[in-house]
């Protein structure tokens, strides 16, 4: 069964930025090396501080909407909700010395999947 995943990512200052993914890890990795331009590399945004598991891509795709819209009370309320700590939870999943996915050399240390925050 394929997975995806409705993401929210924050920066240090507390810009969020809801995404939907297919391959979170990839995601998160693109986040944090700014290497799609927009909104979250002109704004650092690379914490991943939720996530949510969908079975179906347009199930993941309405949640993501519906996440849009919400004030930001409501989505810091949701974060809060699975991570008071504001951890980032992709803490750990790749190998430091070589970040790049591209070259092949990313260490997925642990899944999304293994996570206690998943939603199903």
């Amino acid at each position: 069964m394929r997975q995806y995943y409705v993401y929210i990512m924050a920066s240090r200052f507390g810009v969020l930025y809801t995404g939907v993914t297919r391959n979170l890890p990839q995601r998160v990795q693109q986040h944090r090396e700014g290497t799609r331009p927009g909104f979250t590399s002109e704004f650092r945004v690379t914490r991943l501080v939720y996530f949510e598991v969908c079975g179906e891509p347009l199930v993941a795709i309405a949640r993501e909407k519906e996440i849009k819209r919400w004030r930001r009370q409501k989505k810091l309320a949701l974060i809060r909700s699975k991570n008071p700590g504001w951890r980032d939870l992709a803490a750990g999943w790749f190998d430091r010395s070589d970040q790049h996915p591209s070259r092949g050399s990313v260490k997925r240390l642990r899944s999304p999947q293994d996570s206690s925050l998943r939603s199903e």
